[in-house]
């Protein structure tokens, strides 16, 4: 009976360590772990919490720098402490050439090297921060791999917590198996990083001789080219307003000076843009700019003026009057162009300044974009008429946009320069002498 009771069970004892061996081949290891297949992460990481926190500057960088792979990577490896500087310490404290340079896509090393700098490969819970006078600061090595053996130091001062130069404004923030988040006041700036933002900003600011060319001539005066003196800020500009526009279109394209010239005082795209916006509220003026916007270009090219420093002031014909331009009046090439030029007047006049020059001086010419052409204007029935005769149009709308830069006067009626008609040359008159017969000539000389 003894065999047969040590016998079976020693049986049954092989047979059941053979099936635990099989099993624990065939099924996959229970260890826990932080990581997922594939180096993926749990949704209860501290790195998906980080992402999901209330600190969106600090995460949005995360983002930008391409760290996730390698946050998660050592959130896998280490349980991580992270030092998050609140929003303000990303967006309104930090100097603006600064958070430029760490943008920039040349430098997303150094934007790498300083998020990495704010974490600790160790969990360091508020408990474990060193209190006291008699506790030494403690020093630990962060995630950046360019540190160059620089640590980041924790110590208590004043009964605030404190890692390296920012305070902890919120101790154990976020917690969470795998790590710990605490918000701090200010950014914290490795020496690798502040080394390449220095070399950066003197390499910007050293000064370099230029190469001089061969000396310009001027196509208007047919003289050498001079540097311009230098303009003040505000100051008119040196050149007329015709020597700035854009030329047309039978001559070769050229821009006309934009808003990145070398004076940057107004910004004239924004304002065209607001007295057309002006145009199309008021009513009664959509022709004029459709005109100004999509079949020229002249919307971009008094921006361009404006942005220089150039004023004007537009005679802008209603809807009812350019209803009544002909297919032939706008059919040759550059027409609408230049109806818009004799329109365009380089002075800021308003219908009180205009009324009261035609009520001193009886009429007055002003100087239009189209050269060599000028508008008249006088007074007729208590208001500004422009023009002559027929083709003549009264200020029907005051004043609908003055900004100091631009001014947009409302007529009744589409104007067109005076045609120079030169009378024809009378031919001249054949003077009929009556000239003796030859017969009689001889005879009277004969005799």
């Amino acid at each position: 009976m003894d065999s047969q009771i040590y016998g079976v069970p020693n049986l049954l004892l092989l047979t059941f360590f053979t099936f635990l061996a099989f099993t624990a081949t065939a099924l996959p290891s229970a260890k826990p772990s932080n990581s997922g297949g594939g180096g993926q992460i749990n949704s209860n990481s501290v790195l998906v919490a980080l992402l999901d926190s209330h600190y969106t500057e600090l995460s949005e960088l995360v983002e930008k720098a391409l760290l996730l792979q390698t946050l998660e990577e050592a959130v896998s490896k280490h349980n991580i402490t992270i030092f998050a500087p609140r929003n303000e310490a990303l967006e309104r404290d930090l100097d603006p050439e600064f958070k430029r340079f760490l943008l920039e896509p040349g430098n997303l090393k150094s934007l790498q090297n300083l998020l990495l700098f704010h974490m600790i490969p160790t969990r360091i819970e508020s408990r474990q921060w060193p209190v006291g006078v008699t506790k030494k600061p403690v020093h630990h090595t962060s995630l950046c791999p360019d540190a160059n053996d620089e640590k980041i130091q924790l110590h208590e001062k004043k009964g605030e917590k404190i890692v390296g130069i920012a305070k902890v404004i919120k101790s154990d923030d976020i917690i969470r198996p795998d790590g710990i988040i605490h918000g701090i006041e200010r950014l914290l700036v490795p020496k690798s990083v502040q080394q390449d933002f220095n070399a950066r900003r003197s390499l910007r600011a050293t000064s370099a001789v230029l190469p001089e060319g061969a000396p310009e001539v001027d196509p208007r005066t047919h003289r050498l080219k001079k540097p311009a003196p230098p303009v003040p800020v505000g100051a008119p500009p040196v050149l007329p307003v015709f020597d700035a526009l854009a030329p047309g279109p039978s001559l070769a394209p050229a821009p006309a000076p934009g808003p990145g010239g070398p004076h940057h005082h107004f910004d004239g795209e924004s304002q065209v843009k607001d007295f057309i916006q002006t145009l199309l509220h008021y009513g009664g003026y959509n022709e004029m700019a459709d005109i100004l916007v999509n079949l020229t270009s002249l919307a971009t090219e008094m921006g361009r003026l404006v942005s220089e420093g150039y004023v004007l002031t537009v005679l802008a014909p209603n809807d009812e009057a350019m209803a009544k331009l002909t297919t032939d009046q706008l059919s040759e090439p550059g027409a609408p162009e230049q109806i818009m030029y004799y329109h365009l007047i380089p002075e800021y006049q308003t219908e009180e300044s205009m009324y009261n020059a035609v009520r001193r001086f009886g009429k007055v010419k002003y100087d239009t974009l189209r050269l060599p052409h000028k508008v008249v204007a006088e007074e007729a029935d208590g208001s500004v008429k422009f023009g002559q005769g027929e083709g003549s149009a009264y200020l029907f709308d005051p004043d609908i946009y003055t900004d100091g830069r631009i001014s947009v006067q409302g007529i009744d009626g589409v104007l067109f320069p005076p045609e120079e008609i030169k009378a024809p040359k009378t031919a001249p008159v054949a003077k009929i002498v009556s000239k003796p017969r030859r017969g009689t000539f001889f005879s009277s000389s004969i005799f």
